[in-house]
């Protein structure tokens, strides 16, 4: 496993340097999320899967900062109990939630996660007394301080968490990785004041969660696959007349020897005619279930029965991929949809 420590040295200040611990701690955040997701992205890359290891190590550096950032701001120990929500909800993800089965097993880690479950709710109930009472107005326009911005951050978090994961539920969001990767960046980037360049921009009134706004940024990326594809489709010579228009912005062609070894979709297939004869034939839509080993194998072999060498395919892009260079656009330009509304306020 790579990466399975993650040490952090914090310096408030020095004889040379004179930095606040706020800044200290968003630049490590920014360093966090770039590594964080750029090795998920990678091993997504690789194996379109991300083992779960991956994210209880990295959740140990934004624990830490977490930490640290309570600890500058001084939260009060309502605040201390409430970080154990989200903790709590997102953990579900990834070492499940505890079950009466699990339970009375004796099971002791079930046991623990229950008990965390407690301190978190007794810490909202608390932190709702002391913290819940302002304006309407100050909590969407963020005009909080101290322990009370604290309680409202991690409350926020926590129904980040909540879409996210029934987002994951429902199929809006097809990979596990994909809902882990943005609940791990949700805990990470609770709010645009963890990114102290940019939250210091008083033209930015309403913005998206962080974690929200890099898939926003990500799905924007997405956009530009089209015209990749097309641009490259050209180049290599791949159009043979205006049917394949059809495939120009989302296919690519491939040898049929090379399918079998890459993360794609074919699109070729051999079909039956009516009047028995068997013909080559490019669908438009990739399968809605991924064909068995032996269905692809099959299809293969037909293909090849035909003497055809070069076929037409789409590949499975993993959102992950894309998150990444998402995570760069939102540390250095901020919000997508506040750009994109920007002009309309």
């Amino acid at each position: 496993m790579i990466l399975q420590r993650a040490r952090y040295k914090v310096i408030v200040s020095s004889r040379f340097v004179d930095v606040q611990a706020a800044q200290v701690i968003a630049v490590a955040r920014a360093g966090t999320l770039l590594a964080g997701m750029g090795v998920a992205a990678w091993l997504d890359h690789l194996d379109r899967r991300v083992p779960n290891q991956h994210w209880i190590v990295w959740c140990q550096p934004v624990l830490l900062l977490w930490v640290l950032d309570m600890a500058i701001r001084e939260a009060d120990a309502a605040v201390w109990l409430t970080l154990l929500l989200p903790l709590a909800y997102a953990s579900g993800a990834v070492i499940g939630r505890p079950s009466l089965a699990d339970l009375r097993a004796g099971s002791k880690l079930d046991m623990v996660a229950v008990l965390v479950y407690l301190l978190a709710l007794v810490g909202l109930v608390w932190g709702a007394q002391l913290h819940a009472d302002v304006e309407p107005i100050d909590l969407i326009l963020w005009n909080l301080e101290g322990a009370q911005a604290l309680w409202w951050e991690l409350v926020g978090v926590t129904l980040v968490l909540v879409v996210i994961d029934m987002a994951w539920r429902l199929r809006l969001l097809h990979g596990g990785a994909d809902a882990k990767a943005l609940m791990w960046v949700a805990m990470l980037l609770p709010t645009w004041e963890a990114i102290t360049w940019l939250s210091s921009d008083d033209t930015l009134m309403l913005a998206l969660p962080p974690a929200l706004s890099i898939l926003l940024w990500g799905g924007l990326a997405f956009l530009l696959i089209p015209p990749t594809n097309f641009v490259r489709n050209a180049v290599r010579g791949d159009f043979n007349g205006l049917v394949d228009l059809r495939h120009a912005f989302h296919a690519e062609r491939m040898a049929l020897d090379d399918v079998k070894d890459s993360h794609v979709w074919m699109l070729s297939g051999v079909e039956v005619g009516l009047d028995g004869v068997e013909r080559v034939v490019h669908r438009v839509r990739a399968p809605r279930r991924t064909p068995t080993e032996e269905a692809l194998d099959e299809a293969i072999s037909a293909l090849e029965a035909l003497d055809v060498e070069r076929v037409w395919v789409t590949r499975k892009v993993p959102l992950l991929v894309v998150l990444w260079p998402a995570c760069i656009a939102a540390l250095v330009l901020g919000d997508v949809a506040g750009l994109l509304f920007a002009p309309l306020l």
